[in-house]
């Protein structure tokens, strides 16, 4: 036993003593001398400005009615919007009961609606929940053009979409209701309860063949029990009962609210057997149908804030983007061979002029670069970001600042595609709104992904560090190279 393992001691001897002891050109010699490279960086300074949008896609989830006095500006952002209404298919038989057992009636014994309203549920707000706000309701005379993009500047009143003849109601409001019980108090503290604007709806309705109901209600009840037809889908109900409403702030300032959904509500009783039972049918404004947010604000103080040369603005929705031109031919000067590692460039926030600013006008939480070129059509055709031509990132209230970690693809891109267009070497920093899908688990990790990128209707400002007189760091990017040798 002790000769064998001294036998293979020795053999082990052997074995290391004919390797090469030299291990300096390890990596090298398992290595394509071809594909040796060693790596460099250089920095380059890169110009923006601020350029005017007087309007953005109004594609969104949510809509936004209220007006706010602008700190930045001195003038007033007023939002408006209109709202078709959905049927889900499925749910339409349920709807109402059968004519027979509604219970309450008209003089000529037919059935009729107890009481109808709509209720515009807020999601959020900017502003003073207390301020004092006047809302004007109007019937849209029409349905709005399918197939069409209605941009933040579409105005249905100019555009011909109103009924004169039909509802039109003055609304008072304020987001915070003082009149509401503890309960409903209790509940809002707990987030468990969505404030809402409340807008009557039992005044009798006569509609455009000049028939008289009780109130609107009674007006869809009868509808639906004459026409089914009319109920069969979403389409069917907007063309043949309700076009939908348009929603326009008419007095007040200091409130500017999101809109989750609009609902037109109904109320009725009917015959349960032995009892009398009460039934609400909702009806919901979503974006399944077609909503408009319309924006309006002062244009010359909108100019005056972006002629301003020692910063940038990024306000939305329509108003102020900043242009990014990036140094593509000074990155590959000297570099045509050389392939690009990692390109990472960061814009800092400067801070609001006034502590009323950054109370008022928060900052955008996520922001899109893409190509100056693409700045509208990425958004009409549903585009998602993919990290060549588009890139999106997020506010770090840490670093006070948004970071694109690597565009190397976009430079290579810009490079291949130089001065094919003016704008080859131009980028545009637009303030957006990302859906994310709902988190998928691995093995070890949850993650998510964006399913969709829109225009921030939101009113988002921020002032940025750069612009042709910026008496800052200048805005920079940082390229790092891997040169072949």
């Amino acid at each position: 036993m002790k000769k064998l393992l001294i036998a293979g001691i020795a053999m082990l001897t052997v074995a290391i003593s004919s390797c090469d002891e030299d291990t300096n050109n390890l990596g090298n010699s398992l290595t394509n001398p071809l594909d040796k490279f060693t790596i460099t960086t250089d920095t380059f300074d890169v110009s923006t400005r601020s350029i005017i949008v007087d309007s953005v896609l109004a594609r969104s989830s949510c809509s936004y009615i209220g007006r706010l006095k602008d700190p930045e500006t001195g003038s007033y952002i007023s939002s408006d919007f209109t709202t078709q209404f959905s049927l889900l298919e499925g749910n339409v038989p349920e709807l109402f009961v059968v004519s027979d057992d509604v219970v309450s009636r008209d003089a000529e014994g037919l059935p009729i609606a107890d009481s109808c309203k709509i209720a515009i549920v807020i999601n959020s707000y900017m502003g003073d929940s207390l301020t004092a706000m006047k809302l004007r309701t109007t019937e849209l005379s029409k349905p709005l053009k399918e197939n069409m993009l209605y941009y933040s500047n579409f105005d249905p009143k100019k555009e011909g979409y109103l009924r004169n003849d039909g509802i039109i109601k003055n609304t008072l409001w304020s987001v915070s209701d003082l009149t509401s019980s503890d309960s409903i108090r209790a509940l809002r503290r707990k987030g468990a309860y969505y404030e809402n604007i409340t807008i009557s709806l039992n005044d009798p309705y006569t509609d455009k063949s000049g028939k008289t109901y009780n109130n609107f209600g009674t007006y869809i009840m009868r509808q639906y029990f004459d026409h089914p037809e009319y109920f069969k889908n979403s389409q069917a109900f907007i063309h043949n009962v309700c076009p939908g409403f348009y929603f326009e702030t008419t007095d007040g300032q200091g409130v500017l609210c999101e809109v989750e959904r609009t609902q037109l509500m109904i109320y009725y009783r009917y015959q349960n057997g032995e009892v009398v039972s009460g039934k609400t049918v909702t009806i919901d404004g979503t974006e399944e149908v077609l909503q408009t947010t319309h924006y309006t604000s002062d244009r010359a103080s909108i100019e005056r804030l972006a002629a301003n040369n020692e910063c940038t603005y990024l306000k939305a929705p329509d108003g102020i983007y900043t242009e990014v031109t990036l140094p593509i031919d000074e990155i590959k000067r000297y570099h045509e061979n050389d392939s690009i590692a990692s390109a990472r460039i960061v814009f800092r926030r400067m801070n609001e002029i006034s502590e009323l600013s950054d109370y008022i006008l928060q900052e955008p939480e996520n922001l899109l670069m893409l190509e100056r070129d693409s700045l509208f059509s990425f958004f009409e055709e549903r585009k998602l970001p993919n990290n060549i031509t588009s890139y999106l990132a997020t506010y770090s209230s840490a670093r006070n600042s948004y970071t694109f970690n690597n565009i190397s693809e976009l430079v290579n891109h810009m490079y291949s595609n130089r001065n094919k267009t003016e704008n080859w070497n131009k980028v545009v920093l637009v303030p957006v709104n990302v859906t994310m899908s709902a988190a998928s688990t691995t093995s070890s990790t949850a993650t998510k992904t964006v399913t969709g990128v829109s225009n921030e209707l939101r009113v988002t400002s921020v002032r940025m560090v750069g612009g042709s007189e910026n008496k800052h760091a200048p805005v920079r990017i940082s390229i790092v190279y891997n040169k072949n040798q």
